[in-house]
């Protein structure tokens, strides 16, 4: 069963691979290209002010037939832009997605039967996945945030992927850990209390972590704020899109197996 669960799992995140890479092609390369762009512009200018000072004159850097000139040498990109925007973001949606839905098949077959309540594989399905989008995604970005190109120091990446990894596991701990608590919370104190005791110790957990964890923020202050939120809505809005259809057609296959199974006997 196990099996079934991780391969429907990996289906079923082609699935919302193919979903999420749409949304990002059409909504969100836009805003990596201005991101991009501005990029390009800011190095055109710091160089522009280097060459002034030194008394040359300045030729502004143009990408030409995949390469980058206004240097000394020029050198050739490993990847163009438009191999990242089309080829590149398919393959990278559909990896991420497929591995993100074998987990989850996994994360089912684990909680089935041990989560309390009788839940059906819909219902379990879906409260799975918003689990998921919250422990995983929501809750560490609202500490950090995803940000474009240009946004960032390249000496710190370093250090601000550790933090947000860590972010995302001290979440997903917390989340695991608030629900193992819920069997005695029942016992104790009802359903709904419970529920709502789940909740607490999850947030209370996730709120020290996010104090005690240092702040980033290297975001220029010329950047466009309009391409900083609308490049963090088209990440949000993947990883809703994603973590939805999971939820969704995995309960739903879930759901029809069960009943074929129940038909057959």
């Amino acid at each position: 069963m196990v099996g079934t669960f991780l391969v429907r799992g990996m289906l079923v995140g082609i699935v919302a691979g193919l979903l999420s890479f749409v949304f990002l092609k059409v909504y969100g390369e836009p805003q990596v290209d201005r991101a991009v762009e501005y990029e390009t512009q800011q190095a055109d200018a710091k160089a522009t002010r280097a060459n002034k000072a030194d008394g040359h004159v300045h030729t502004p850097a143009t990408k030409t037939e995949g390469h980058l000139h206004g240097s000394d040498e020029d050198e050739p990109e490993l990847v163009s832009r438009s191999v990242q925007a089309g080829l590149g973001l398919f393959v990278a949606a559909l990896v991420y997605s497929t591995a993100v839905g074998g987990l989850f098949g996994l994360a089912y077959a684990f909680a089935y039967g041990r989560v309390p309540g009788a839940f059906k594989p819909q219902v379990l399905s879906a409260m799975l996945a918003t689990m998921g989008f919250v422990a995983i995604y929501l809750v560490p970005n609202l500490k950090y945030p995803a940000s474009p190109p240009a946004v960032g120091e390249p000496e710190t990446i370093g250090i601000r992927t550790v933090l947000y990894f860590s972010m995302i596991a001290i979440s997903l701990l917390g989340m695991i850990a608030s629900m193992t608590m819920k069997r005695s919370f029942v016992a104790r104190f009802g359903e709904w209390n419970a529920n709502v005791l789940v909740a607490a110790c999850y947030l209370i957990w996730v709120g020290i972590a996010a104090f005690l964890l240092p702040a980033v923020n290297e975001v220029p202050d010329q950047f466009p704020a309009d391409v900083l939120w609308n490049f963090r809505i088209a990440s949000g809005g993947a990883q809703l899109i994603m973590w939805a259809t999971l939820g969704l057609l995995f309960g739903a296959l879930t759901q029809r197996a069960a009943v074929h199974a129940k038909g057959a006997i």
